[in-house]
């Protein structure tokens, strides 16, 4: 398997398998930050069950009405904050690297698609 990396406006994320420790990497244009395996896969497990949620809470919700749902596991916390169809994501590493980071809505939905086209959770 190749080193992959997949980038697009304010957003990127990549996947190396033979990176010896960080073989993922996550960010935007202007930060970026190396992965385990079990981060990445958690990146992208709860990436997804956040889009999932905010789609699901789509038909609840005024057409002004602004949501933040949580989701976390023992090495990151992540919040999507915003519009069930546009809304940042923010991103805390747990591990003793204590990582913060943040993707704008414009970003997100498209590092969605790219986390879940990875294939490594």
């Amino acid at each position: 398997m190749e080193r992959l990396l997949k980038n697009g406006l304010g957003w990127r994320i990549g996947w190396n398998p033979s990176a010896s420790e960080f073989k993922g990497l996550v960010g935007t244009d202007d930060w970026a930050i190396e992965l385990t395996e079990p981060e990445l896969n958690d990146f992208c497990r709860l990436l997804a069950q956040l889009a999932d949620t905010m789609k699901q809470l789509a038909d609840e919700l005024m057409d002004e009405e602004k949501i933040a749902c949580e989701a976390e596991s023992d090495l990151l916390w992540m919040e999507v904050e915003g519009y069930p169809h546009a809304y940042c994501l923010r991103l805390i590493l747990k591990t003793r690297r204590c990582v913060e980071g943040k993707w704008e809505s414009p970003a997100v939905q498209a590092l969605q698609q790219a986390a879940g086209m990875l294939r490594v959770f």
